[in-house]
């Protein structure tokens, strides 16, 4: 398939004016293909005698093509584009009908049948050119046009789409047409949906999902309709300028390869948010906050559109922060920025420290394929604190209205960096393209660390600066509280200009200086020596979880970097997280503490030891909870505890009485976990997989199966595990994912040491036959990321040189890489 180059798109943008589609799909012809019919109306502009150009698609068979009533040869399809040849200024008509391909990857018109009830669903996702597995289209962002969508459907099917929907019989629905949108943002969410509708400022708004999770979505309609009225009503205090479209539907989607897509008026979302067991707060604000995130993209990104791919951060890197920003101020859920700061950021400073890092605004996106790698934490949590750091600089007054005059002068229509920074220049007097510079243009993550220096009572803090962007960041000034040794005190927050100019006068020694509290900037702190001292004896005393958040994320990029022994950590994590409160940093901080510093910063002799200091933990933490004012902690608790299990009889106990000693009872996802870590100590077998599993046959219980077999410690169990993942193509994006996950364990080492080999020569096969979904689930799932040794690394980088792998792959192997060469050198650094 040949991608579109930004050479490409300009030359086209240039060339054509796009006026109006007309897509007629078919989904009754069978489970392999769908037909396709569009028409589209463009005007060639210029007063050139004729010109050429293509248009995209990507058919099972190419069936006619006509341009302005005259056939066109299917058979000169190349590739995924067919040429338009000696074009003469003025309007045209392009017809073109084909069969298309369903997908089993997430990628296109992904078709699923639930196992738990036979029916069948179908939708789009054509984020960032599967467009062209749909429908014919110029694809490229800045041909937007008016879509007219029809389709034909099955008997007791509902179609949903980006306009209002009408069943105008005989399967036929049609949808209202949209105005001026984006290629990629057409969107078809067709099967027999289980719907909860109402109505909000005069508009529909409707939730949908399959007909098996419908008791799990009437059980949070209210909280799911709550969160989004919220939303909707907070955004139209921001913007002045009002929602665009005529509805406003959320479906949760089945095997759905991001979190959501923010299609006007019709947003997909995995279904994994509709809850069918139990959950904590932070899951429930996570979700709040993916729906605030694309609701923001009803302006940022539908409403004005970037004009090629590398300002993507013009749509994520808003939405992100506006998904965080509004869920704070308009829900039950305020302390979003907290989740932020212990899970998103560190994806964001992970990225931002590998060879693939790149500008939150690059200039060199060449192409589609290049751009879809960019869909990352730099352009989402990188994006986002630098927006932040915008807002703590600026002020939110300026931003909001540099916002709005951005929405005024490029709504239904494409904008760049450079007319965003002109927007924002227009509010204000700061040197805002100054500040783009330093932040949207450059790669790294800066260091702050304090200098305490002076005799007590007249002590001065500066703060030493590695790096070269400006930073506006609060100083925390802590005490020890005299009633409470372990207790620490606010004394003043600072506001300082990093550079310093000067040094500030902070009075008598404190406890504890912490840089960047509140987490309004986005850097790598470190302390004094004071300071960590205060660290380790009282970090659980800060009375603010986000400057918790704000030290842990420390100590995190401490071990990181091989300066805070890995073993330390994990003494900080067992002395401190018992007394914890914050969800979203207990389960940050465990999960932290297993998959990286037990699973790969120590040395295999030294897990053991490190998986039962953290059982230790999780045992502590279910006794703190017994009496039950803290279920979302004591969930959390029990689900670290089965993954840290280095023996079966306590969590085989559990999963035999159905129950946790003093609760929770075992829900389908607790059986799960528990039965998927009894597979890798070899305490199962497939009797008991096929009996679970005929418990729970719905899709989340074939995944389930499917993480449990591979994970046996069986050879022929591993062998048929990895014919399914890289010899076989019927696995769908969710199974292949679910069997990677449970195929390499840290305990079954020696049994699987002859698939790290093969996994470079068959992971290149396969992401070249099934592309760029598949290819990203291969490399970020399936690589063997137990396998912390030089010759694996040594493997990895002679793929790399050698064997060519697609983009996404690549991508994948290039990060996985870097991080092992990092676990490497954080071994090194632990036994020096």
């Amino acid at each position: 398939m040949s991608v579109l180059t930004r050479d490409e798109a300009q030359t086209r943008a240039r060339l054509l004016d796009v006026h109006h589609y007309a897509i007629d799909l078919d989904l009754t012809r069978g489970d392999e293909t769908f037909g396709s019919r569009t028409v589209i109306r463009f005007t060639v502009r210029g007063d050139t005698d004729s010109t050429d150009t293509f248009v995209e698609v990507k058919p099972a068979e190419l069936r006619t093509v006509t341009l302005d009533g005259h056939p066109l040869d299917p058979a000169a399809l190349d590739e995924n584009r067919l040429a338009l040849k000696n074009l003469a200024p003025g309007e045209h008509e392009l017809r073109v009908e084909a069969a298309m391909r369903y997908s089993r990857t997430g990628e296109g018109m992904h078709r699923f049948t639930d196992p738990a009830d036979g029916e069948t669903y179908v939708y789009t996702q054509l984020f960032l050119d599967d467009v062209q597995r749909v429908y014919a289209a110029f694809d490229q962002p800045d041909l937007k046009a008016v879509f007219d969508l029809t389709v034909t459907a099955p008997e007791g099917w509902t179609v949903l789409a980006n306009g209002v929907t009408e069943h105008t019989g005989d399967g036929r629905w049609k949808a209202a047409p949209t105005p001026l949108i984006s290629t990629y943002l057409v969107a078809v969410a067709a099967g027999p949906w289980h719907s909860v509708r109402t109505e909000h400022r005069g508009l529909p708004f409707g939730i949908h999902c399959r007909r098996s999770l419908a008791p799990h979505l009437d059980a949070d309609a209210d909280e799911l309709f709550e969160v989004t009225r919220a939303c909707f009503d907070r955004y139209h205090e921001k913007f002045d300028e009002p929602y665009p479209f005529d509805s406003y539907d959320q479906a949760f989607v089945p095997e759905f390869n991001a979190g959501a897509m923010e299609n006007p008026g019709l947003v997909t979302f995995r279904d994994e948010f509709v809850f069918r067991s139990a959950v904590t707060d932070t899951q429930r604000q996570t979700r709040a906050m993916v729906i605030a995130h694309e609701m923001a993209h009803m302006w940022f990104g539908d409403l004005v559109t970037l004009r090629w791919w590398d300002d993507i951060w013009l749509n994520e890197s808003f939405a992100e922060y506006m998904g965080y920003q509004t869920t704070a101020e308009a829900t039950r859920f305020t302390d979003t920025w907290t989740d932020f700061g212990v899970t998103r950021k560190a994806w964001g400073y992970d990225a931002d420290q590998r060879p693939s890092t790149h500008p939150v605004a690059p200039e060199d996106v060449q192409d589609t394929a290049s751009a879809l790698l960019n869909f990352d934490g730099i352009s989402y949590a990188k994006g986002a604190s630098a927006l932040r750091q915008l807002v703590a600089w600026l002020g939110e007054k300026d931003f909001l209205a540099g916002i709005n005059t951005h929405f005024e002068r490029h709504k239904f229509a494409n904008a760049s960096l450079a007319d965003f920074i002109d927007s924002l220049a227009a509010a204000t007097d700061r040197d805002v393209h100054a500040w783009a510079d330093a932040w949207l243009r450059t790669t790294g993550v800066d260091t702050l660390v304090p200098s305490v220096t002076g005799d007590n009572g007249s002590r001065t803090l500066a703060v030493q600066h590695a790096g070269e962007r400006p930073h506006r960041i609060a100083v925390g000034l802590y005490d020890q509280d005299p009633g409470d040794e372990g207790r620490l005190t606010p004394r003043e927050r600072l506001d300082i200009d990093v550079p310093q100019a000067e040094p500030r006068p902070i009075g008598k020694l404190p406890a504890l200086v912490v840089l960047n509290d509140g987490d309004l900037s986005y850097a790598k702190i470190r302390f004094d020596a004071d300071s960590f001292r205060t660290v380790r004896e009282s970090l659980s005393g800060l009375p603010d979880p986000l400057t918790r958040a704000v030290v842990w994320n420390a100590l995190r990029d401490a071990v990181r970097d091989g300066e805070l022994p890995a073993a330390t950590y994990l003494d900080i994590a067992r002395a401190h997280l018992p007394h914890e409160t914050d969800l979203a940093l207990v389960d940050g901080v465990l999960a932290f503490a297993a998959g990286q510093v037990a699973d790969r910063y120590v040395a295999p002799g030294q897990r053991p030891a490190a998986l039962h200091t953290l059982a230790e933990l999780c045992r502590d933490l279910i006794r703190r909870t017994e009496d039950g004012d803290h279920p979302g902690l004591r969930l959390i608790a029990v689900r670290h505890r089965i993954a840290t299990a280095a023996h079966p009889d306590t969590i085989a106990a559990w999963l035999a009485d159905g129950i946790v000693p003093g609760g929770p009872e075992l829900d389908p996802e607790l059986r799960w976990r528990i039965l998927t870590r009894l597979a890798v100590l070899g305490a199962t077998d497939e009797d008991a997989i096929a009996a679970e599993l005929a418990g729970d046959p719905s899709a989340t219980g074939q995944e389930g199966a499917a993480r449990c077999r591979a994970a046996l410690p069986d050879a022929d169990a591993k062998a048929r595990a990895w014919e399914a993942m890289f010899a076989s193509d019927d696995l769908s994006n969710y199974l292949f994912t679910a069997t990677a996950q449970g195929f390499w364990q840290p305990e079954q080492a020696d049994l699987v040491r002859e698939y790290v080999p093969r996994y470079y020569t068959e992971a290149v096969a396969l992401a070249a036959r099934r592309g760029p979904a598949i290819a990203d689930a291969a490399g970020r799932w399936a690589f063997p990321a137990h396998a912390v040794d030089a010759d694996t690394l040594r493997l990895g980088r002679e793929c790399l040189a050698d064997a060519d792998p697609i983009p996404a792959l690549r991508r994948k192997l290039t990060d996985q890489l870097d991080d092992l060469a990092r676990a490497l050198r954080v071994r090194e650094a632990n036994t020096d």
